[in-house]
């Protein structure tokens, strides 16, 4: 008859008690007798296994600690990251009987296992803890049960998962195997202090840590990006939707993406991330930075640009390719994208007018943020006439996108700058306005001609426009820099929008890489038939996402 069985981990001890057929006097001594072994056997199990715990805990005290981190969630609590407890494999040599097979049978497991190595550490006694696998699936860690090795342990652990995948993978970052933030709000979350030490799989209790990202809207422009990169052939795809008035990012995405679960495609180089951490030079979206220079020197919209003859730097010659072949306005020279006339509007700056004001946009130091710290802008040693006439049409220096949208919302709302941010701001407490880097006055300007560049017939923005929504906005398609110089009919195609446009809410930046020349674009790869259209379906779909009402224009 089986009196009791106890277990110590994966330990069996089967006791047994048995009772000669007697007298029922006989029959009940035994019985007692059998129990009081039995009991005196528990109670020294129990503390045998307490003592050992207690061996192990110490043991493991240094290597299974892991961080417990708080969720992370969007600005509307939608979860985009969290810990989850997960069984972890782990073994005590002491009680492998056998390494060499328990070693084999494992790597039949995970193949992936380096063999003599596992082998080496299952046989050397003089260790209680090993570390087989971590971060196990239920379905796996009962396979490994199944095996029945004694030895092999099982320990739950913190493991952190992302319920939206790739969607915002640049933006979420990633974590190591002890659950510590390595890149992008992950890391940010341990720089606060926000992340505990954790033994085992205790749960952060912390308050979520809320971003300002709107997934709805990360969503239509991770589609928009998705669809314009199969459109036109491109080989990868950037957009930042911005508050333009607090600096808050409601959707930033960088094609292709990466899967912050996935440490293979987090560590990719052709996933960097393209918002925050690449440096480009962006073409005539610099033009917006040119023409707000111009209007704080005291010029109008309709200030006239001599632009009749040829605009000359040492051996070079800078042209347009559809010259009017007459003095331009100001407001001409935005909405033609004309290089001749932007060089025409550095020079007459100065170098040290136009290097001021960029320093005072912040497009000539690093741009900080939660998710990174982006590279220094690629600038060139000294401002030379050349230098400033290139300058003036996006060539010669490399910013990231996230700084030159930031830089473009602060000429948009006022002229006040902003600082951008990925976590989402308390409503009820104002945001404060930041250092002015132009008047009203140039704002209001800029506002003005951004919209005629979308309503006028010339426009190179024309093909953004959207009914009902007001928006404003300005081309760019720079050739593609590289060590070896420029390389033609490879370009980056974008559009910098504003919405309305007469008092921008958003500021958005889409960034199009290498765009193929396409029947719907009759051959060609400008920005014009690129980057704005795909301004104009990510509009139409986020302006009711984020309360901008359609009205009659």
């Amino acid at each position: 008859m089986s009196a009791g069985r106890g277990m110590a981990e994966n330990n069996l001890l089967v006791l047994r008690a048995a009772a000669p057929r007697s007298r029922s006097r006989i029959l009940a001594l035994g019985v007692a007798l059998a129990f009081t072994a039995v009991g005196g056997q528990l109670v020294h199990l129990a503390l045998q296994h307490q003592e050992t715990s207690a061996i192990r805990v110490s043991m493991m005290s240094s290597s299974a600690s892991s961080l417990a981190r708080p969720d992370i969630v969007d600005r509307n609590r939608r979860l985009l990251a969290t810990d989850v407890k997960m069984p972890s494999l782990y073994a005590d040599p002491m009680l492998i009987q056998d390494a060499d097979e328990a070693a084999e049978r494992l790597v039949r497991l995970f193949p992936e296992t380096d063999l003599r190595e596992l082998r080496r550490n299952l046989a050397d006694k003089s260790r209680r803890f090993v570390w087989v696998r971590r971060g196990l699936s239920p379905q796996v860690a009962q396979r490994v049960h199944n095996l029945g090795i004694p030895g092999l342990l099982f320990m739950d652990e913190v493991r952190r998962t992302y319920p939206a995948g790739r969607l915002g993978g640049h933006i979420l970052g990633r974590v190591d195997i002890d659950n510590r933030g390595t890149a992008g709000i992950e890391r940010h979350i341990d720089e606060i202090g926000a992340s505990e030490v954790a033994h085992g799989a205790r749960l952060s209790a912390r308050a979520p840590v809320r971003l300002s990202i709107d997934l709805s809207v990360m969503h239509a422009l991770d589609n928009e990006l998705s669809e314009a990169m199969a459109r036109y052939g491109a080989t990868g795809a950037a957009g930042i939707v911005m508050d333009a008035r607090t600096g808050e990012i409601a959707a930033a995405v960088s094609r292709p993406a990466a899967d912050p679960a996935i440490a293979e495609e987090s560590l990719d180089p052709s996933r960097t991330d393209k918002v925050a951490s690449g440096t480009y030079e962006l073409g005539s979206i610099m033009k917006l930075v040119t023409t707000a220079m111009a209007l704080e020197a005291g010029k109008s919209l309709d200030s006239l640009v001599d632009t009749t003859q040829p605009l000359k730097a040492g051996r070079y010659t800078i042209e347009d390719l559809h010259p009017l072949g007459r003095p331009m306005s100001v407001a001409e020279v935005f909405i033609h994208s004309s290089n001749f006339g932007a060089g025409q509007l550095a020079l007459s700056a100065g170098a040290e007018t136009q290097k001021a004001f960029l320093e005072k946009l912040g497009l000539w130091s690093a741009q900080k943020t939660e998710v990174a710290t982006g590279p220094e802008p690629l600038k060139p040693a000294q401002l030379a006439r050349i230098e400033q006439i290139t300058l003036a049409f996006g060539h010669g220096l490399a910013v990231t996108p996230l700084q030159f949208t930031a830089s473009s919302a602060a000429l948009l709302n006022g002229g006040n700058r902003i600082t951008p941010t990925f976590l989402a701001r308390d409503p009820a407490t104002p945001a404060k306005s930041g250092d002015r880097v132009v008047s009203s006055r140039t704002s209001a300007l800029l506002r003005e001609v951004m919209r005629r560049n979308v309503t006028d017939p010339a426009g190179t923005g024309r093909r953004a426009d959207v009914p009902g929504f007001e928006v404003g906005g300005k081309t760019g398609t720079a050739e593609l820099a590289t060590a070896g110089g420029y390389r033609k009919k490879s370009v980056i195609a974008s559009f910098l929008g504003a919405f309305p446009a007469s008092d921008p809410r958003y500021v958005t930046l889409v960034l199009i890489f290498e765009p193929k020349g396409q029947t719907i674009t009759e051959g060609e790869i400008t920005a014009g038939r690129n980057a704005a259209p795909t301004t104009a379906r990510l509009v139409e779909r986020i302006a009711p996402l984020l309360g901008v009402p359609a009205k009659a224009l």
